[in-house]
């Protein structure tokens, strides 16, 4: 398997993508009989409404956040108002809860995913972000058969939240969970029983990763023919370090780039460079110290989080992040690859917490994930015994969200795709 996996990066490392993907107009003439799709869109795409109760109580400096008090649903991500967003940045947050042992909203802040079911909750309300939400990926299914809420659903998410190890209370994640597990069993309902094809991207596949691994096998011999992952490897990106770090974010135009916000999402301190892909190599360099992947405790106590978010990664994330393996359904990996991707940040000027700005080094992979971590997936999937199918396919100079808005990408997906559903696959075995 890893002999085969090889030769098909090779080729489309020489651009030669047209050889590997079967004409997706070609298999959509014979598109009768389709597997449901069901879309899991990437961080952070899923809109989520909130509610306040009179529990809420707003920042001192921010009295008006609760003018919205018994007034019902209102968008909170994204917002259409953009004058909330300094009330987004507190209402998103999540906190700790040491009693229920989890994480949860603010108290008094309520809180839904938008359109679950559909691929209507994805993306932005800015119609030029839609597209890196799934809304091309949405059109060129339907341009090959499929129909939006007959054969064709989506599955957004909380993206604050992310799985914890077994054991550890997660309700958020066991929420994303049972929701997927209902949705896939009634997708497969609604077309003559046909088992399911997952398709993810970025945390989307991340999610969907762990989900599998975590429902009967019975269950998804029964419901899943085939996961189709896009945009992620094996062991989270080296961009994220940057994000953590309060002194060198600069906040853009949205709520979820205040480090008060972001910061408090589990999801992001999941995503951190996994000590089995990344080793010991050094991924942020400063003069007092040097922080590699198996030092990712450590880095987040320099960037100012506290000894309960540092003990909570080591007992409740780490784990999680060292236990990804195969999921035993039919697997094609589709990944972007030959774009400068951050992979260290060199501290010169002074220690992280004294907010010396870093020069970035950069290496291979597709602007956010890197390259070591997508071909660490032949190890970690390639090599199980146990997945007869499996297989990696790389695009050269393209993008993270190139991959479901780009129309070269989106042909190929699309052929993937509608491949499974037809059953054109070939074992490893």
């Amino acid at each position: 398997m890893r002999r085969d996996t090889q030769q098909l990066q090779q080729l489309l490392l020489l651009g030669a993508t047209s050889l590997l993907f079967a004409s997706s107009s070609t298999l959509a003439a014979h598109s009768g009989g389709l597997h449901p799709v069901v879309l899991l869109p990437g961080y952070p795409c899923s809109q989520l409404e909130a509610r306040l109760t009179d529990e809420y109580q707003p920042p001192s400096n921010l009295p008006g956040c609760g003018g919205r008090k018994g007034k019902g649903w209102f968008r909170l991500w994204e917002d259409d108002d953009p004058t909330m967003n300094p009330c987004s940045t507190d209402q998103l947050r999540l906190v700790y809860d040491p009693i229920a042992g989890d994480y949860r909203n603010v108290a008094g802040v309520e809180t839904r995913v938008v359109g679950f079911g559909t691929t209507r909750g994805f993306g932005s309300q800015d119609p030029a972000n839609r597209n890196i939400c799934m809304g091309s990926l949405v059109a060129a299914l339907e341009g090959a058969g499929y129909a939006e809420g007959e054969n064709l659903f989506g599955a957004p998410y909380d993206f604050r939240y992310a799985p914890a190890t077994p054991g550890k209370a997660s309700a958020g994640f066991s929420n994303i969970s049972s929701s997927l597990t209902r949705l896939v069993e009634r997708a497969s309902k609604m077309n003559g029983h046909k088992p399911v094809i997952l398709v993810g991207h970025s945390m989307g596949s991340f999610n969907t990763l762990v989900f599998l691994d975590r429902t009967p096998r019975s269950w998804r011999d029964r419901y899943i023919k085939h996961f189709v992952m896009l945009g992620m490897g094996a062991g989270g990106n080296s961009v994220l370090l940057q994000l953590l770090n309060p002194d060198v974010s600069v906040p853009p135009a949205n709520a979820l780039a205040y480090a008060s916000t972001t910061r408090s999402f589990v999801s992001l301190i999941t995503m951190q460079p996994s000590p089995k892909v990344f080793g010991h190599t050094p991924l942020v360099i400063t003069p007092g110290k040097n922080y590699s992947a198996h030092d990712i405790a450590e880095y987040l106590a320099a960037v100012g989080f506290s000894d309960g978010e540092v003990a909570r990664y080591r007992t409740r994330v780490l784990p999680v992040i060292l236990g990804l393996r195969a999921p035993l359904v039919p697997l094609t990996c589709v990944n972007g690859v030959g774009l400068p991707t951050v992979e260290r940040l060199v501290y010169m000027d002074g220690e992280l917490i004294q907010g010396g700005k870093p020069r970035v080094v950069y290496a291979d992979g597709d602007g956010i994930i890197n390259l070591q971590t997508v071909l660490a997936l032949d190890t970690l999937i390639g090599d199980d015994p146990n997945q007869h199918y499996f297989k990696s396919i790389l695009l050269l100079n393209v993008t993270h969200s190139g991959l479901i808005s780009e129309d070269s990408a989106l042909k190929g997906i699309v052929s993937v795709i509608l491949q499974a559903s037809q059953a054109i696959l070939i074992s490893k075995n």
